[in-house]
């Protein structure tokens, strides 16, 4: 079984995604898909830190990402921690292009979501990372993205759909919903 959670930064994915997966009776390896292409990238001399990555050229990107899919590709019973587009310079950018796709056929794709204000707060309070600033408006087109994008994801793979809401104080439901897919 393989699940993709995806949402844009500041929706909680990780937090969420790991509270599901200790709730869960069944045993899930939790990638987080970024990680696994930071590693490829530094290893490569490409990047110092995973913010930068979103502003290599898209066809560095794309590279990164075959590296990367073809890695968890081989995995089972794993939960993968994306996004379903990354916001780049050049306009968004799919997390999982057809070839990545293709590599990892996942059965499940979730889409966690927020309310705008709620990401844009998180976002504020957040200093481990550097983030490139999105207002209300941008956070609100970001996440209307990820559920076309999604949809097409669905399409290319028959994986099913799920959309989730992680609003502030709702940790304990968003994980309960999550819990229940796993």
């Amino acid at each position: 079984m393989k699940i993709v959670v995806t949402g844009i930064p500041g929706t909680g994915k990780t937090t969420v995604l790991e509270k599901a997966i200790a709730e869960s009776e069944k045993k899930y390896a939790h990638v987080n898909y970024g990680n696994v292409m930071f590693d490829e990238a530094k290893s490569k001399g490409l990047v110092k830190d995973r913010d930068e990555m979103r502003k290599l050229d898209p066809k560095i990107q794309k590279d990164i990402q075959k590296n990367a899919a073809k890695k968890i590709g081989k995995m089972e019973n794993v939960i993968i921690d994306t996004h379903a587009s990354i916001l780049t310079p050049n306009g968004y950018l799919p997390g999982l292009p057809e070839w990545v796709l293709k590599e990892i056929m996942p059965n499940t794709i979730v889409i966690l979501e927020a309310s705008p204000e709620e990401i844009s707060r998180r976002r504020a309070k957040d200093i481990s990372r550097k983030r490139d600033a999105e207002d209300i408006k941008g956070i609100k087109e970001h996440q209307e993205m990820n559920r076309a994008i999604a949809m097409a994801y669905g399409v290319l793979t028959g994986a099913t759909i799920k959309i989730i809401q992680n609003h502030d104080n709702g940790l304990e439901e968003a994980a309960k919903n999550l819990s229940k897919i796993l």
